[in-house]
């Protein structure tokens, strides 16, 4: 006992004052006596803590049920809305299909009637011919043969004509070639001088009157033609009209059809999408909800034993007290005073050795040559840290640095392949769109206006994905120290005293109390215990003296700490959730803008199309181009300057190191 009551003292007087009034062993009672206060107040502390974490639990359990209720809703009337839509959707397909045949149908009906029209057309065209060339004909026979003196010869040619026509009746052709016969002499007919009564009969009853009698039978027959072609064109065009019409009708339905199906498959789709997004919050939700039962019911179970513990370490420490005050404290008057302050004196006096300050000497130095940052920070801790700290420290800094050499020069053949790439692209690109520049006459203002908001909008959204980026990247780092820090806090207060046996006996039996819980599911669970408890072992190792300061510190520093990690979390948090509304509502506007553009350049040349598109994909260039410009080409200091700075950075520290060992001494 004696011997754990001196290494008790020892680690006391490594950062305290020992004054003559106070003797080590009432210095041990009052920091045991610290640490029960400590511990009540801890006890007390975590009744509070898991009252708040009953409560969440709780309201976890109801929100989420409730969510997942909702959910179970929402879901069932997508399904029924997406049964509708594939409904509709084969119905207004198996419509579209009945519609076209029927335009086909109708097509070929008129089509048709068309071709038919055009052979009828044709036919009276030569019918018609024909009859006004027969007509023709008997009048100038006619007129020939009613002159007394007409010549025969031209009178028997257009009888001849006439006779040949292929509307004159075969009875009548019988009587002209009769006529022409009646003297195969040169004497004949033609040169028969009748007197003027034989003259009259014959022009009444003779030849003319039946070539008038023709002439007129031809006459009423032609017109009968031309009223029969006028019936069959009127016809023609009123079923030409009505299958137009049939034609038109079915062609807009089918084509408002066509729209709602259109209409009915956006909906479909969305409304998939929302019932997988819905199922997935759904899902997401219930697993949170077990997650969260299941560690609200290990805390419960745990909380319990702890706080069985912690009163049995209560117990424990007044036992201590008493044992110490009754029976250690005459004893330690009598006979460990010189001890202690021996050894006090030759504590202090060791505990920054002289290759501890001459690495801090050396590491400074470097510092200065070089105006290395890092390194200045390491020198000023160097002083002040624990020597087996500063030589981890120092390891720490010198992986760190290789780990970032590593990433440099990984990070530097991809920017000089990316920029590479990325020049190439912005001049195949602008080369392209100045030929298609070339080839386009004009642009109307709204286009321009339109194009020129979209490629401002599609660059607000890429900075405010880089302002994403940049955020995220900047938490990540912040959350990673804040982590370290909050772990070093609590590591600084987890040092275990095992002074007395009555101490020694109980840490060991709390060692294990309780079990290690879970991780935690969410980062809106309110924080509990992340640690196994074991009591206050900080009084481990002989440091109990140091635990009412240094705890007290590292206390502070970890609620603090934690204070800034969760109003950082909250701010990072609320920023996300506005960048993701306000690109959403950028992103809208750009397909709005987009839609009314193509709607305007509807009747601009293909040239336009490619040019567009074209730049398109420049901006895109030249959006990653300026994402690139910060890490590959504005980057400060060159690229071999970095390198060589680190590499004398990692030398200077791996010489500190040496030194520390006692390798190398001379500095």
């Amino acid at each position: 006992m004696k011997a754990l009551l001196l290494c008790l003292v020892l680690s006391v007087a490594y950062g305290l004052q020992i004054s003559d009034k106070v003797t080590p062993i009432a210095k041990v009672i009052e920091m045991l006596k610290g640490m029960k206060e400590k511990g009540q107040k801890e006890k007390a502390d975590e009744v509070e803590t898991f009252t708040q974490f009953a409560a969440w639990c709780h309201d976890v359990d109801l929100t989420k049920n409730m969510d997942i209720k909702a959910a179970n809703a929402k879901i069932d009337g997508l399904a029924a809305d997406i049964d509708k839509f594939e409904s509709d959707i084969a119905r207004l397909n198996e419509e579209i299909s009945s519609l076209d045949g029927d335009v086909a149908t109708w097509e070929q009906d008129r089509d048709a009637a068309t071709k038919l029209r055009n052979q009828e057309h044709a036919d009276y065209e030569a019918t018609h011919k024909d009859y006004s060339e027969s007509i023709d004909a008997l009048e100038r026979a006619i007129q020939v043969l009613k002159k007394q003196d007409y010549n025969r010869e031209q009178a028997a040619a257009l009888l001849q004509e006439v006779a040949l026509l292929s509307h004159v009746p075969a009875s009548a052709k019988r009587v002209i070639t009769a006529f022409l016969a009646q003297d195969s002499n040169t004497e004949g007919f033609m040169d028969y001088q009748a007197p003027e009564s034989a003259a009259y009969e014959f022009q009444s009853g003779g030849i003319i009157d039946m070539l008038e009698k023709l002439r007129t039978k031809f006459g009423d027959e032609l017109a009968q033609l031309e009223k029969e072609e006028s019936n069959a064109q009127h016809a023609y065009k009123m079923l030409a009209q009505d299958l137009t019409n049939q034609i038109d009708n079915a062609t807009n339905s089918r084509n408002e059809k066509a729209s709602a199906k259109a209409s009915a498959e956006q909906a479909l789709a969305e409304a998939k999408a929302d019932l997988q997004e819905t199922t997935a919050s759904r899902d997401a939700d219930q697993k949170y909800l077990d997650e969260t039962n299941a560690i609200c019911a290990q805390k419960t179970s745990e909380y319990e034993a702890r706080q069985q513990l912690r009163q049995q370490e209560l117990e424990a420490i007044q036992q201590a007290i008493d044992i110490i005050s009754q029976q250690v404290a005459g004893l330690g008057e009598k006979h460990l005073p010189g001890l202690v302050q021996t050894a006090f004196v030759q504590l202090r006096s060791g505990s920054t050795s002289v290759y501890q300050s001459r690495a801090a000497s050396f590491i400074k130095s470097k510092a200065q040559a070089l105006n290395s940052r890092v390194l200045f920070q390491l020198a000023e801790k160097m002083q002040d840290d624990p020597f087996k700290k500063v030589k981890a420290m120092i390891q720490d800094l010198i992986n760190r640095l290789m780990e970032e050499a590593n990433e440099e020069a990984e990070h530097k053949g991809w920017c000089d392949t990316e920029l590479a790439t990325n020049e190439q692209t912005r001049n195949t690109k602008t080369q392209e769109i100045n030929d298609l520049t070339a080839s386009i006459d004009k642009m109307t203002a709204d286009i321009a206006e339109l194009t020129q908001g979209i490629a401002d909008l599609n660059q607000e959204i890429t900075e405010l994905d880089a302002a994403v980026a940049e955020a995220t990247a900047v938490r990540q780092k912040e959350h990673a120290t804040n982590t370290e820090t909050i772990q070093d806090a609590v590591d600084a207060q987890a040092a275990v005293s095992q002074a007395l046996t009555i101490l020694k006996q109980f840490y060991a039996s709390a060692a294990e109390a309780t079990a290690l819980n879970q991780a935690d599911p969410t980062k809106d669970m309110p924080s509990t215990w992340t640690t196994e408890y074991h009591g206050m072992q900080g009084a481990a190792g002989g440091v109990v003296g140091m635990l009412e300061v240094i705890e007290s510190d590292f206390a502070r520093l970890e609620t603090e700490t934690k204070a800034d990690e969760e109003s950082a979390a909250k701010q990072y948090k609320a920023f996300m959730e506005e960048s993701a509304i306000t690109k959403t509502a950028k992103t809208k506007d750009v397909e709005y803008k987009t839609l009314e553009k193509q709607n305007l350049e509807g009747k601009l040349a293909t040239a336009k199309t490619d040019r567009e598109n074209t730049q398109k994909e420049l901006d895109a260039a030249l959006a990653y181009y300026e994402k690139l410009k910060p890490s590959c080409v504005d980057a400060g200091v060159s690229y071999e300057d970095r390198v060589a700075r680190r590499k004398e950075e990692i030398e200077s520290l791996q010489q500190a190191l040496r030194i520390l060992n006692g390798d190398d001494i001379a500095v």
